[in-house]
């Protein structure tokens, strides 16, 4: 009687860890989602800024051309 209770008692523990490895995979599983999604959205990000800042170049290049037409034309 006392040795089938140690058997179930280490069949539960047994059980117990497969549950807590399948677990774990899960974690991992979800970390390496969110690290793909980081990676997806620093890419958009980079490409954002890089649009950003040509469009404020494209800018700054009008504003002073208007501004040399200007200080040549009138002072």
């Amino acid at each position: 009687m006392d040795e089938d209770r140690v058997v179930r008692l280490l069949e539960e523990i047994r059980d117990l860890q497969h549950r807590q490895v399948e677990a774990y995979g899960r974690a991992l599983e979800n970390q390496q989602e969110a690290i793909r999604r980081q990676q997806v959205g620093v890419a958009r990000a980079r490409k954002l800024l890089a649009a950003i800042g040509i469009v404020i170049a494209i800018v700054l290049v009008i504003v002073l051309v208007l501004l040399r037409y200007i200080l040549r034309h009138y002072y």
